[in-house]
């Protein structure tokens, strides 16, 4: 088992420490010239892209659930530890790394939901399924790449992912409850973990949509809320922490830097943290958004890219924030170089709550503690949904799904008492594969992502024009001279 243990433990690091980080940046890069940057022409289409996007399902997923799903697993613990650590290592510097990358992941996440919508199929039930082995199996043709990528998903999203998000909530019940007159320990937590989760996994796509719906916006704006507190009792701080971060990321000030030193650790942190927070080109949120019932891809497209800047401009800063203004003065709990020098995962694992509590006082501890609790299971559930679009791809046989969401709740109850060893960085590797395939994937397929795109602005260039209404914009797939050929298995006609 060591020995197993360090082959996926070094696998794990090539392909989140080199790999992906050169192939996501690539990719932002190369998407960010094919679509025209379209994060930055259609800024306003994005930020709206959240108005009625709740309405017109028709019986399927909205929209605005969709979006909701990939929230719930894109704005997890991640953006509490993860940013933690990249201050740890890279410095205040390595915030602005982080938004450089979410600028250039949206242009990602647009492409990869707008392939999710366009190659999409229709159940039968009044629901859609699409995502990267759908796009990949219809629009390159190569069906067996596309198994390849839903196993993988489905193993590491459907069973892998609930053991390591509900060992995390065991871990934060015990610690709240630890020497109080009911303390909870592993077994309780791991059974009170499963009946939480239980009646939604069982419930399917739908029943995971409708809870994303009202769990992942609701966390979100509470934890936003909770450090805009923060930010509005210590201005001052506030804005110097601001300094920090474009002084940190340039070197205009020293005593600025992380752990690990210099200039090129704050870029090398920020990206990685920001590439991995924002989930922009790993394949899930196109699971999500391929599932929406829309009247044109592009909104999905838009809505998906509004997610990224959610994460990362938002959620993400918020957390840096607290840190830094936390840090403040003789008696802060950070400071640049010097805090987590000798152990930087586990001082990042308690920082943000520290940081929070040393502001606020100590009354904060259990809503942080119900934060994580809530983040970690709203992944599981956002996690769980990429699964099924994926087992969907592989068969459609009902037995099959009761399969995976029995499987997913017995690992749910295991990760809860287990002592995870490998299984972190098992996850690592196949969610990396994954994402090697999506995206060698999105870029070969980016001309039927712009070619979606120019069809909308050519209907909003008409509604300009006083040629049709807003609601009138509809994409029809077949003879469209926008498209770089016909859609195979075309659902749009209909």
């Amino acid at each position: 088992m060591g020995v197993v243990s360090t082959v996926v433990s070094t696998l794990s690091n090539w392909l989140f420490g080199t790999v992906l980080i050169w192939l996501l940046l690539g990719a932002g890069a190369f998407l960010t010239w094919r679509t025209r940057a379209v994060q930055l022409r259609h800024m306003g289409s994005i930020v709206r892209a959240v108005a009625g996007s709740r309405s017109g399902a028709a019986g399927g997923i909205s929209s605005f659930q969709a979006f909701a799903v990939g929230l719930a697993c894109r704005v997890g613990t991640g953006n509490i530890v993860g940013v933690a650590l990249a201050l740890i290592l890279g410095g205040p510097g390595a915030v602005f790394w982080m938004w450089v990358v979410a600028l250039l992941g949206t242009a990602t996440a647009f492409t990869e939901a707008t392939l999710g919508q366009l190659f999409k199929v229709e159940r039968g039930d009044g629901t859609f399924r699409g995502g990267p082995a759908h796009y990949i199996a219809r629009g390159l043709r190569w069906p067996v790449v596309g198994a390849v990528f839903a196993v993988v998903f489905m193993i590491a999203n459907g069973l892998v992912m609930p053991m390591v998000q509900a060992n995390a909530m065991t871990a934060a019940l015990g610690a709240a409850t630890r020497g109080g007159a009911l303390e909870i320990g592993p077994w309780w937590g791991s059974l009170l973990v499963v009946a939480l989760v239980a009646p939604v996994l069982l419930g399917g796509l739908r029943s995971i949509a409708r809870a994303a719906e009202l769990i992942a916006p609701l966390m979100a704006v509470a934890y936003l809320a909770l450090v805009a507190v923060i930010i509005l009792t210590h201005p001052l701080q506030a804005l110097d922490a601001l300094e920090q971060i474009i002084a940190g990321a340039f070197g205009l000030r020293a005593g600025l830097a992380g752990v690990a030193g210099g200039v090129a650790q704050a870029v090398l942190n920020g990206v990685r943290r920001g590439l991995f927070s924002n989930e922009a080109g790993l394949g899930g949120s196109a699971c999500a958004a391929g599932s929406a019932t829309v009247s044109h891809p592009a909104r999905q497209g838009f809505i998906q890219s509004f997610g990224v800047l959610v994460d990362t401009l938002l959620v993400c800063t918020a957390t840096a924030l607290a840190i830094l203004i936390a840090g403040a003065g003789d008696g802060g709990v950070y400071t640049p170089g010097a805090t987590g020098a000798k152990d930087a995962d586990a001082v990042a694992g308690t920082l943000t709550q520290t940081a929070i509590g040393s502001t606020l006082g100590a009354w904060t501890t259990w809503p942080m503690t119900i934060l994580i609790l809530v983040l970690a299971y709203s992944t599981i559930l956002g996690a769980f949904s990429y699964a099924e679009v994926c087992l969907d791809y592989l068969t459609r046989r009902p037995r099959a799904a009761l399969v995976l969401r029995t499987g997913a709740l017995a690992c749910a109850f295991v990760g809860g008492v287990a002592k995870l060893t490998t299984v972190w960085s098992t996850a690592d590797v196949l969610l990396g594969v994954g994402a090697v395939i999506n995206l060698v994937g999105i870029v070969m397929l980016s001309g039927w992502a712009t070619g979606v795109l120019r069809d909308w602005e050519a209907q909003c260039a008409e509604v300009a024009a006083g040629a049709r209404a807003p609601d009138e914009i509809r994409f029809v797939a077949a003879g469209n001279p926008h498209l770089p050929g016909e859609l195979p298995g075309d659902v749009w006609g209909r």
